[in-house]
């Protein structure tokens, strides 16, 4: 990493495949300022490097929305208890991401 690039670290709920996570993978790496995305599936922890330390706040709001938009709501987010559909969202990215293999 350049002295440029951050990391931000979420641990997010219903990752359960390598599916899960190359569709999380695919989403996230279409955002302006992510350089690279890693994810623990066991974990469920996704790692995000990303440029601009000025917009950085911005950026992970931005992040935390997209991987709650998608099914993947942050570990103990009031979000992540009250959202019904997630687990239904997190399936269909599931076999998206299985599909885009």
């Amino acid at each position: 990493m350049s002295e440029f690039e951050l990391q931000f670290s979420i641990r997010v709920e219903n990752i359960k495949c390598g599916g899960c996570a190359q569709h999380i993978k695919d989403s996230l790496n279409l955002m302006d300022g992510v350089k690279s995305v890693s994810i623990d599936i066991e974990s469920g922890l996704v790692n995000v490097d990303f440029e601009g330390a000025e917009n950085s706040v911005k950026l992970q709001q931005k992040i935390q929305q997209k991987l709650l938009d998608k099914g993947y709501p942050e570990v103990g987010s009031v979000e992540g208890m009250k959202a019904v559909g997630v687990k239904a969202k997190s399936f269909v990215s599931c076999a998206i991401g299985k599909m885009s293999k």
